[in-house]
């Protein structure tokens, strides 16, 4: 009896956590470098353009979302909201670090004829494709899944051309119980990942 009165608190520990109220939770977005980028500005120039990123999810109010084993699912929004913004405003300050200045574009129609009217060096446009982290919580542990989709396009202006890239990254975490903080670590995670290998390589 005992023992079974041990192992009944023991699972209680990790199962109430899970049981609050449905709430919505900002997740704090942040691009940190983790490699260098010496070449950089010799490759896209000194000034970049940033015309509007544009969030072509279905559903662009949340980011992801938590089920717990009890109560209701808890839902996360971008910080800076919304996502667009916060993938643009977390570029900008590694740029300026490898100086590359950016400058704001009103609008770009991704075409390499309209490259040549640019004031900039070269201009850099980011459709997010998905942006989603739902985490599903079972005994002692819960499962985050992670799937990142950007279409990348990059003009530089003394090349004459765009270069495009599609970048999907899809992950797989265990851990033994899921917070906001954990979720923005996974996120920033994989905004490294993919940044880095763009500026190592932006064509």
């Amino acid at each position: 009896m005992k023992s079974f009165c041990r192992y009944f608190i023991f699972f209680l520990i990790f199962i109430i956590p899970g049981c609050s109220v449905a709430a919505n939770y900002p997740l704090y977005l942040r691009y940190r470098p983790v490699k260098d980028f010496p070449s950089l500005q010799q490759k896209i120039g000194s000034n970049l353009g940033i015309a509007p990123f544009k969030d072509d999810r279905p559903e662009t109010l949340y980011i992801g979302y938590h089920t717990p084993l009890l109560g209701s699912a808890s839902y996360f929004k971008s910080d800076p909201f919304p996502l667009e913004r916060a993938i643009k405003e977390s570029l900008v300050g590694p740029l300026s670090r490898y100086g590359v200045e950016t400058t704001a574009i009103s609008d770009w129609d991704g075409q390499p004829d309209s490259l040549k009217d640019l004031e900039t060096d070269s201009i850099l446009k980011i459709h997010i494709k998905r942006f989603w982290i739902e985490g599903t919580a079972a005994p002692f542990r819960t499962t985050a899944k992670t799937s990142v989709h950007f279409v990348i396009r990059l003009g530089v202006k003394k090349e004459g051309k765009v270069f495009t890239k599609n970048v999907e990254l899809e992950k797989e975490t265990t851990v033994p119980r899921l917070t906001p903080q954990a979720m923005e670590k996974i996120l920033n995670g994989i905004l490294s990942e993919i940044f880095d290998s763009f500026l190592s390589n932006p064509y």
